[in-house]
């Protein structure tokens, strides 16, 4: 089985030595992704709720590149900086995955790269 790295055109940049989407057999991973603003490589403002948005935003890029969308994502896994947040983040992560929803973990961490208070990883299965 071969991979295929998935580099969105208009979508957020790496920020370290890592592929943001990866195709393999009939799965495509998509790496984590942070509220970072693809324009300028800082992290949005507005809290959890924009960075939520903002990471969404980026993982639609990276599906959209790869052929995939929302409603190809069978995982997610959350990453946040601290539960109190898991319902604001919540409102804004049910606006993006629709009726039939992914499986998903959600977990506190003791930090995230560039002091973000959101992660999202998924893996989804190419159409």
């Amino acid at each position: 089985m071969e991979k295929q790295i998935v580099k969105p055109v208009n979508g957020p940049k790496a920020i370290g030595p890592y592929s943001l989407g990866v195709k393999a057999g009939p799965l495509m991973f998509v790496s984590g992704q942070l509220g970072l603003d693809p324009a300028t490589g800082n992290m949005v403002e507005g809290g959890v709720e924009a960075e939520t948005r903002q990471a969404l935003k980026n993982l639609q890029a990276i599906l959209e590149a790869g052929g995939c969308s929302f409603q190809n994502v069978v995982k997610a896994t959350v990453f946040l900086r601290d539960m109190i947040d898991f319902a604001r983040m919540n409102a804004i992560y049910a606006e993006f995955v629709g009726e039939n929803p992914p499986a998903r973990s959600a977990v506190q961490v003791a930090a995230l790269p560039r002091n973000g208070a959101v992660e999202i990883e998924v893996i989804a299965l190419l159409p």
